[in-house]
Parts: structure tokens; sequence; C-alpha cells
């Protein structure tokens, strides 16, 4: 899944580096080469002179990858000369982040660092992307005529800006002309603005997460078992959960995540869970972010003891629950949930199939990472074309909201491959439900 997407970019509060006037900024951008780990510059914004407060005209473009971790870096300058190199120029201050945390903000806000990795007093960098959806484009001109002389010596310097309201009452600016000097009666050069520039779009969802402890995974204390908790390289659930959650996380507003945990008992009465909180708190089984539920797995290893059957019914069925009641109560649901399953196996196939049925009209996807060296031929089975998979009673699915990865296949690749096959199938499985709820996706 790709889409080009648009950025734009805002400083407040910068430093002023000039003596007699103003510093006169300027924003460029570079992406991280995820392979060589290098910084590679892909644009650069016009330079505003004698302003602390810059709002850019020039827009980013760049391609967006849903199933990558896109990392950019913001470098804002101190622009005094004609020269295109940057080492004669004052540093401003920079920020680093991954695209889809800009995109899934809305409006992303960040302190401007040092190169030291020291935050800038209240310096701060303030960046908006929108999905380029509508590639046309509108040409306009302006003239002005009787303008107020604002200045002493001459006449004034008219220039133009086009703002746009958003949905949450604030504004972006679409675009800037330029300066006609000493003038009036000012006509501006024809400029060419992007139909995109004047509309905006708001995607939120939510995040589901579950994690299994069956018996099947072998003595956590022994080295030969998937859960067991090496110092030096994580295991195999840790590393999907890794791989996947630095992409999914971005896409979560307040990164709290209720993560549950079956197939263990658990504490106090050591009673057989197919649906309990990894923090073992059910009235409140949220995790702050990827970290915090890394963390609350690793609390909750010494004192589980590893059970059996490897059911995930349940665990579907609970999450179906939260998306059922958004659909019922908002005739257009703003969340979608995502629930991500590690296990090394199903042991409740007929009624996993129920479930899954069951849950494809609703707004949600299921993603299940399979751990281990399982024959997982049965769960491949769940990853279904519209139609082919059906519950025991013979019911069809809806739609699919199943996709499959064993995680062998993605041992010896990078995290951001695995993250890639994983997420493949989500965007198009959110854009589907939409529209079969005759609501316009953006």
């Amino acid at each position: 899944c790709v889409t080009k997407v648009e950025l734009t970019i805002a400083c407040r509060n910068l430093q002023d580096k000039d003596v007699t006037s103003k510093s006169d900024p300027m924003c460029v951008v570079h992406l991280k080469d995820p392979v060589t780990k290098t910084w590679n510059e892909i644009a650069r914004t016009e330079r505003i002179k004698n302003e602390l407060n810059p709002d850019f005209s020039k827009k980013v473009e760049m391609l967006y990858y849903f199933e990558e971790v896109q990392q950019i870096r913001f470098s804002i300058f101190d622009i005094d000369n004609t020269s295109a190199t940057l080492d004669d120029d004052d540093f401003l201050g920079e920020t680093e982040c991954s695209l889809a945390k800009i995109v899934s903000s809305k409006t992303y806000k960040s302190p401007l660092m040092t190169r030291a990795k020291k935050a800038l007093s209240k310096s701060l960098i303030i960046v908006s992307a929108e999905e380029i959806s509508d590639n046309r484009i509108a040409t306009l001109s302006f003239k002005a005529h009787k303008l107020d002389n604002k200045d002493f010596m001459g006449k004034s310097d008219p220039f133009l800006e086009f703002w746009r309201q958003n949905s949450d009452g604030t504004w972006t600016l679409a675009h800037r002309t330029e300066v006609v000097k000493n003038n009036l009666n000012p006509t501006w050069k024809p400029f060419v603005v992007p139909i995109q520039s004047l509309c905006g779009g708001d995607w939120d969802r939510k995040i589901k997460v579950g994690i299994d402890f069956p018996g099947s995974n072998g003595d956590p204390n022994s080295r030969d078992s998937l859960q067991f908790m090496d110092t030096v390289r994580p295991n195999e659930y840790l590393q999907a959960l890794s791989a996947v959650g630095a992409v999914v996380q971005d896409y979560d507003t307040d990164k709290m995540y209720p993560a549950l945990g079956f197939g263990a008992k658990i504490p106090p009465h050591y009673a057989v869970s197919h649906e309990f909180p990894l923090n073992f708190t059910p009235d409140n089984p949220y995790c702050q972010g990827i970290e915090g539920i890394i963390d609350g797995y690793k609390r909750a290893m010494p004192v589980l003891k590893f059970w059996g059957p490897t059911n995930i019914s349940p665990i579907i069925n609970h999450v179906a629950r939260f998306a059922y009641q958004a659909q019922s109560n908002d005739t257009s649901p703003s969340n979608y949930y995502i629930l991500l399953i590690l296990t090394d196996g199903i042991t409740d196939m007929d009624e996993t199939r129920q479930a899954i049925v069951g849950a494809s009209n609703l707004p949600m996807s299921i993603i299940i990472v399979g751990v281990g060296s399982a024959d997982f031929s049965a769960m491949e089975m769940l990853d279904g074309d519209d139609g082919v998979l059906r519950a025991p009673s013979g019911q069809p699915v809806a739609r699919d909201i199943v996709q499959f990865v064993p995680y062998r296949e993605y041992k010896k690749a990078s995290a951001a491959a695995l993250a890639k096959a994983v997420l493949a199938e989500v965007p198009g499985q959110v854009t589907q439900y939409y529209r079969s709820r005759g609501m316009q996706t953006k």
C-alpha cells in the first residue's frame, strides 16, 4: 500500500541569529535509508525573511508506505546567502520522527533539538500531512486596487496568503504569492495550487493486542521454549511484537493498548484463562505503548503456568464486542480495531472460523503471526478471500479480515520486512469496510 502525501511545515519561537534583523529560516527535509542508515535530503522549503514564526508555503510531497517505518528529519537553518551549501548557515534546530506519526497525528508538534539532542528552549516545529487523493489543480490570478500605503518612504510591498480552515478549527497555509514591490495596485503572477490543499481528511483507529501463553510453547526457563527470555536476543514473540508494533503504534492517538494473554493458568487461583489482561487488572487492561506491552509480558511470565489448549476465539470475540458497539452507536464509526495475535497454533479451529465470520462485517482486522516451527496449514486457511472462509454452519465470511504470516519465513529478514508482510492487507480491509457501508474513505 502506497500513497502520496503532502507535508505542510511551520515553526514557532525560533532563535534569532541575526544582529540587525531576525533570522531568515528555511526547512531542509531528510529521509533515512532503512538499509544504509544514512540520511538523504529530499526537499527544501522556501526561505522566509525576518521571521521567527514561519509558516512555509512550499509543500513537501513524498510517498507514504503504510507498512514501513519511514524516519524523517526536519532541520531548520538561518539562510543569509545564496549558496546551496548549508555549512555556512546558522543551525536553528531539528527533529526526527516517523512519517506514520505525522500522518496519524493530523498535526504533529515537536520541540526543536540541538545536534546534541537537547531541547531548544521554546522552539517548536509543526508538521501536518494530507493524502493527495485529488490530483486536480487550479490556476488562479489576482490583482488589487487602492491598497493602504504602509511604508513611510515609497509604497507598500504587498503579497497574498491563502489559508485553509481545518476540521479542528485550526488554519493551514495553502499558498503564498510573490511580493510585488512598491505598488498599491498590484497584479500577482498567475499561480497553480492543488485542489487537495483546500480540503482535509481524518482517519483514526484503535489497536488491540493478544499474546499466546500455551503449554505447547515449552518450559519458559528452557532455551528450547518459544517463550524463553534470552538476555541477549528477544524471543520470537517479542521480535514479532516489536516489529509490528513499531508500525501500528503511530495509528493510536493515546498509545494505550489493551493487551491480553490466553492459554495459561493465572494467579491467584490459577484457573485456565483464554482472555486475561497482561497486567492482571481486568478493569484496566491497558499498557502504555509497545514498550508497556513488552514490560507487561515480561512481568507476567514468572507468575504464569503455561497450559492448554490454544484457543483464540475468545479473544477474537472480545475485540469484536468493542467493534460491534462502535458500529452500533455510530452510523459513521471513526474507530477501526486491529487485533494482533501471536501464537504457535490453534486448537479451537471451528470456533475461530465462527468468530471470524461473525466479525467480518465489523470495523476490525485480525493479524495472526505464527510463531515456531509447527504446521500452520490450518491457520493459513483463515486468511482467505471474500466468501472462501466459512463458519461450521456454512455461513460465508462477509469480507477478508485476516492476515496470516509465519514468523519463521522472516527470522533472517529485517523487522521492516516482517511488518510490511504482516500489514500489507490492512489498508485494503479498512477501505473495503467503509465502502461496504456506503461511507467515503480518504
